[in-house]
């Protein structure tokens, strides 16, 4: 048996008709740029996240930096964010011009830790020891809701709301996920989510959006995709060229009806797993939190006792996908050396990137799948 780590051909083949459809449609009219169809995913998209406003965008890195662009987040400013993640979400703070802050994760959800944040605002952290960090100079935290559950929001939002700092949520994994129903995207100033093919609702290309309901960041948002501009060739300010394309949108309004049912059918195939995994020694299955929704846009294992690399490499001569979701924390890559992060600073982070393991979990997947799957792996812990 071969198990992909996910099979995009087997979705499309379900809505083809719908898609197609869609397509036709934009061709038609020959609007390439903007068209009705991006003005209806946006209205379509705020209902479902239960906000004022969407934005769509180029992609889900151009979410986050648009989005601290209209914070008017720059130069001699912090970002706190987590090391466990993307590159993106660290790369747009450089991008701005300010400095990412990075802050540990909980070893259960691979998410921010709240205490982390408190004692960072509190200079209790080793950061103000090694660094010249000024509280009034934190202008935003970006949490993460990572593999597709909700970061602790609610004490985020306290601290962040006590210090004025901004909260921009890093949605990119986690359209659908719901914090004491509330859905991803609603809850801080921001939410930027992706529309990159492998997330739960994937387009044909690249491709974002950006919730919020604020008024006034909505339309910095709107003249800042567009070069800063408004009508005609008048600018304001300086923006970006970071349109949704109007194709990618008439893709996602196909696929958008669909999505609570595919993110049902990751939950569900995601029980069959941790029940299938849950006695094999030296592997942990993911937390699922109380008062929270995970949409499992990842289904990531930990492997105890450094057998991670050869379960991997285990499973692929089986013929079975996985995927280190991520190897290397943020804080150790090259490219940031210049911050002055040392390894041991992020230990829980650390930690993650050298046992985490992603398992398929894409809607379509069968319980034979499955169970071949977790079959192999019992296989291999066993020997």
């Amino acid at each position: 048996m071969k198990v992909p780590l996910l099979d995009l051909t087997r979705q499309y083949k379900s809505i083809k008709e719908d898609i197609n459809f869609n397509l036709n449609n934009v061709l038609c009219s020959q609007s390439f740029i903007l068209g009705k169809e991006v003005d209806e995913l946006e209205r379509k998209i705020a209902e479902y996240c239960g906000t004022e406003y969407a934005i769509g965008v180029a992609s889900g890195t151009d979410a986050l930096l648009l989005s601290l662009r209209a914070l008017e987040i720059g130069n001699g400013d912090f970002v706190v964010t987590t090391p466990f993640t993307f590159f993106s979400t660290a790369g747009v703070i450089h991008n701005v011009g300010a400095t990412p802050v990075f802050i540990d994760i909980r070893k259960d959800t691979y998410n921010i830790e709240p205490e982390r944040f408190q004692e960072l605002l509190d200079g209790k952290s080793f950061h103000h020891q090694r660094f010249s960090i000024d509280n009034s100079r934190i202008k935003a935290i970006i949490p993460v809701h990572l593999y597709g559950q909700i970061a602790n929001m609610d004490a985020i939002m306290d601290i962040a709301r006590e210090y004025s700092i901004a909260v921009v949520e890093d949605a990119a994994q986690a359209i659908g996920s719901e914090y004491k129903r509330k859905r991803a995207g609603s809850i801080g100033n921001l939410g930027c989510f992706s529309f990159f093919p492998t997330k739960n609702l994937g387009g044909f290309g690249d491709g974002g959006i950006i919730t919020t309901k604020d008024k006034m960041l909505e339309e910095k948002l709107r003249k800042l995709r567009v070069h800063g501009g408004g009508m005609g060739y008048y600018h304001s300010m300086i923006g970006f060229n970071s349109r949704l394309d109007t194709i990618q949108a008439a893709v996602l309004l196909a696929k958008l009806p669909h999505l609570d049912d595919w993110n049902n059918k990751r939950d569900k195939n995601a029980v069959s797993y941790s029940e299938r995994l849950k006695n094999i020694t030296g592997i942990e299955t993911p937390t699922e939190c109380d008062n929270r929704k995970h949409i499992y846009h990842q289904y990531t294992i930990r492997i105890k006792n450094g057998k991670r690399d050869s379960l991997q490499k285990f499973l692929k001569e089986k013929n079975i996908g996985t995927k280190v979701y991520y190897p290397l924390p943020l804080h150790l890559q090259e490219c940031f050396s210049n911050l002055g992060y040392k390894r041991g600073d992020f230990p829980v982070s650390e930690e993650a990137a050298n046992m985490v393991l992603s398992l398929p979990i894409f809607p379509e997947l069968t319980l034979d799948e499955i169970d071949y799957t977790c079959e192999s792996i019992r296989e291999f812990m066993s020997l």
